[in-house]
């Protein structure tokens, strides 16, 4: 059964799943890694969600406030052994469920090229590309999507 967790960037699973992520994007991103990683710092992230399988840590994402009525998805992240059973929805589903309830109207993001699974994720999750935004603008390798959020 799978539980989802909400806390912040202070927890240990979370970071512990980040340092996975990371590892993962190094080897993807390559030359570009250390762009990107600039701006996925978590040291001050408010509102995290955990996937437990078991108790054990599967799965995380996100969010943090872009403007007053958008949140960024950030920190998206599913193990390997534990992909392709949906957990990655759960966790961006309880992500957006949680910005509602702050009362945030939309949800953006960015992922890269290079990380098709997380483009299909969006897209099946009612994702749109959008032009890319902030600091990713005139990155050719970045995908942007916004959702509309509805109660």
């Amino acid at each position: 059964m799978i539980t989802l967790k909400r806390t912040n960037s202070g927890n240990k699973d979370f970071q512990e799943l980040i340092r996975e992520l990371d590892k993962d994007l190094k080897i993807r991103d390559g030359e570009d890694h250390l762009f990107f990683a600039q701006f996925n710092k978590i040291d001050a992230i408010k509102y995290v969600v955990i996937a437990y399988s078991e108790d054990k840590p599967i799965g995380c994402g996100a969010i943090k406030e872009y403007s007053e009525k958008v949140m960024e998805v950030k920190r998206m992240f599913v193990t390997v052994e534990s992909r392709g059973h949906g957990i990655a929805s759960l966790v961006l589903q309880e992500l957006e469920k949680w910005s509602l309830e702050l009362k945030y109207e939309k949800c953006i993001l960015e992922t890269g090229e290079k990380q098709p699974e997380a483009i299909r994720l969006y897209k099946k999750n009612n994702y749109h590309v959008i032009p890319n935004y902030g600091q990713y603008s005139g990155v050719t390798s970045s995908v942007c999507f916004e959702k509309q959020l509805k109660n």
